[in-house]
């Protein structure tokens, strides 16, 4: 199965915003998958096959703490439609999203995922996240929310 990683555009929305619904209890709305779309600070990538949007990932770049010069990344969303799970595009989703945090010098990677989403653990931890917090309460039903990180290597800095 072939598919390719690019960034995602407003054409692409609909067909986002329909694998975030087939995918969550409690789906992010339409205007804000587009906010997020066109917030600098973020990124939004899709992963097409046959020019149909199977997958997406929404990463953000935030400070560390107020006034930090230490910057993060977040996954804030990952989805794969379900006639395309288990093909390998949420690991080459995952793994580009860290690529373009290590590019940016984050320190870490974090993400909170259900504590009963098991097939999302199991990648997160195949990818070397590790599992730092419980944060009762943080899904809108209630549900309960793992953090995980996943720390980043210092990019080595050519010799000038």
């Amino acid at each position: 199965m072939k598919y390719r990683l690019r960034d995602a555009n407003e054409d692409d929305l609909v067909k986002i915003y329909e694998i975030e619904r087939l995918s969550f209890k409690n789906p992010y709305g339409y205007d804000l998958l587009w906010w997020l779309l066109k917030a600098p600070n973020c990124f939004f990538i899709v992963a097409e096959t046959d020019n149909d949007i199977v997958g997406y990932l929404i990463g953000r770049y935030e400070r560390e703490r107020i006034f930090s010069k230490l910057k993060r990344g977040h996954i804030v969303s990952i989805a794969v439609h379900p006639k395309w799970r288990r093909k390998g595009i949420g690991t080459a989703l995952m793994l580009e999203a860290i690529r373009r945090f290590q590019e940016a010098n984050c320190t870490r990677v974090i993400l909170e995922v259900r504590v009963s989403n098991k097939p999302a653990i199991q990648l997160y931890e195949k990818l070397g996240f590790r599992r730092i917090k419980r944060i009762k309460g943080y899904y809108i039903d209630g549900e309960d929310a793992w953090v995980y990180e996943l720390p980043l290597k210092e990019r080595e800095k050519p010799n000038d």
